[in-house]
């Protein structure tokens, strides 16, 4: 556990950007540090180690997926993009690379700040296998492959708890279509997108509150889905 105020590098050629996230930082307990290139922030991260990453895609010397992943190999840290690259192929190569999240600009400090924090706390040393876990009403109980709503145990088929239990282990971070099928339905199947769509409806169906508007299993947009305690959505 930290026992100072969580470093965090933003990553950004535009100083007004920087000075804008750097007094949101302050304010939600951050401790700041800036750079304005790539070889400013590997020159930093060399001996000032910092906790998360903040990382604009458009940087003047190397492109921000490049450092995304650079940083991925380097360190365990938090790593969210913050970019006016809106596309989704930009989404979702960022967060194979590793991201923890996205963010595009103009962006909501607020939410940038309860975006960070979930991604400190997802890289917050914790077991590697819990025996259980609970969101909202649901809890999953990995040692005997159960799962109960509002106590009442729910059957699940092996591929709705495969799905569930993968995103559960990444709980609260966008987990792609590609990287879904390819874990539970094997490397052949990672354009099936249908064979995901389908089991996430029968998901939702057993365990949402109200399937047709979802709190549990998020959807992000032609990028893939996140599990997250029911509530209202940050994106």
């Amino acid at each position: 556990m930290l026992t100072r105020q969580p470093r965090v590098m933003i990553i950004d050629d535009e100083g007004q950007i920087r000075r804008l996230v750097a007094v949101s930082l302050q304010r939600g307990g951050f401790d700041p540090v800036e750079a304005a290139s790539a070889a400013a922030a590997l020159d930093g991260l060399a001996t000032r180690p910092v906790d998360a990453a903040l990382i604009d895609l458009g940087l003047p010397d190397r492109d921000g997926l490049e450092l995304v992943s650079m940083l991925r190999q380097r360190a365990d840290i938090a790593i969210i993009v913050l970019s006016a690259r809106d596309s989704t192929a930009d989404k979702i190569a960022a967060l194979d690379l590793g991201a923890d999240d996205y963010v595009t600009k103009p962006f909501d400090t607020d939410e940038l700040l309860a975006r960070l924090r979930s991604a400190l706390r997802r890289r917050a040393p914790r077991p590697l296998h819990p025996a259980a876990q609970s969101f909202g009403d649901v809890t999953i109980d990995h040692d005997k492959r159960l799962i109960y709503r509002a106590g009442t145990e729910v059957r699940l088929t092996p591929k709705e708890y495969a799905l569930l239990a993968e995103l559960a282990r990444h709980a609260g971070k966008v987990i792609t279509h590609a990287q879904l099928l390819r874990t539970i339905w094997g490397p052949a199947h990672e354009r099936d997108i249908e064979y995901l769509r389908v089991t996430t409806r029968a998901l939702r169906l057993k365990l949402e509150q109200d399937p047709a508007r979802p709190a549990l299993i998020r959807n992000e947009p032609g990028i893939g889905y996140r599990l997250c305690e029911p509530g209202p959505s940050l994106g």
